[in-house]
């Protein structure tokens, strides 16, 4: 698969361990930085790169590390057509792809550690949308809000 990985400087170290672990399981990295440690970067900018990534189709799923993962999540939410969870157990990684159709996860650098992140990708990135009745109505209706807002 075609994986975005992006990293602040809370996520840059982790961020290094699942390039090189992504590319050994056979997928196709685009490592949209950060390239150098630099404590004065900001994750929305790294959140940013691979929601670009994943909507211009450049890549299919995107990987966003920051400290805790909230603000990459939050940030790539604010993203029309980005579907991003904060997730550091497989139980999430999986059903967040298979009932939400979700393209981006987020993990917190400074909250699990790479074991833990490779079988939280593992389910993420080996899950695929159920296309359930059910889904399909709640992903229209979470698209409906994306496009109109509240009702």
């Amino acid at each position: 698969m075609k994986v975005a990985v992006g990293a602040d400087h809370a996520g840059f170290d982790l961020k290094g361990e699942v390039v090189a672990w992504l590319e050994s399981q056979g997928h196709q990295v685009s490592d949209v930085g950060a390239h150098t440690m630099d404590p004065n970067d900001d994750y929305p900018d790294f959140a940013v790169a691979v929601a670009d990534s994943v909507l211009s189709g450049n890549t299919e799923r995107g990987v966003v590390v920051c400290g805790s993962g909230v603000g990459a999540s939050i940030t790539a939410n604010k993203i029309k057509g980005i579907r991003a969870c904060l997730c550091h157990d497989t139980y999430t990684a999986r059903q967040g792809v298979e009932h939400d159709n979700m393209n981006v996860i987020c993990i917190g650098g400074r909250v699990i550690g790479i074991e833990l992140t490779k079988v939280v990708l593992e389910a993420f990135l080996g899950a695929n949308f159920i296309h359930e009745k059910r889904f399909q109505r709640r992903l229209d209706k979470l698209m409906q809000v994306e496009q109109n807002g509240l009702p």
